[in-house]
């Protein structure tokens, strides 16, 4: 009897610690859930359109602060969550953006032209 309680201890504490490991484990977000999600009380960024990639779907803009990462102004390349989102734009449009850091990558997840 003894030895049964104890192999069902370990098979317990095994299910219980693959079930803990499964929680834990990062899982990937793809970039329209987050584009989807982003906070609606953090703002967008203006922007101005200095280089669109559509083929590596990577834009070039010089921007003001990014709140939500806490970087200043600046021009920089960053990456595109959905290559749609750069159909319309081109080099010298004024734009709204929203840019987090996807998997270490800081990313536009939504922009839209200032009209």
């Amino acid at each position: 009897m003894r030895q049964t309680n104890t192999t069902a201890a370990v098979w317990l504490a095994a299910l219980i610690g693959s079930g803990m490991a499964n929680a834990q484990s990062p899982v990937e977000v793809p970039a329209q859930a987050v584009a989807a999600s982003a906070p609606a009380a953090t703002p967008m960024t203006d922007g101005e359109v200095r280089k669109v990639d559509r083929e590596l779907g990577k834009i070039t803009l010089r921007h003001g602060p990014i709140t939500n990462l806490g970087m200043p102004g600046m021009t920089m390349v960053f990456k595109i969550a959905d290559p749609a989102l750069l159909s319309d734009l081109k080099e010298g449009d004024r734009v709204r953006f929203f840019a987090d850091r996807i998997n270490g990558t800081i990313t536009v997840t939504a922009i839209e032209p200032v009209r």
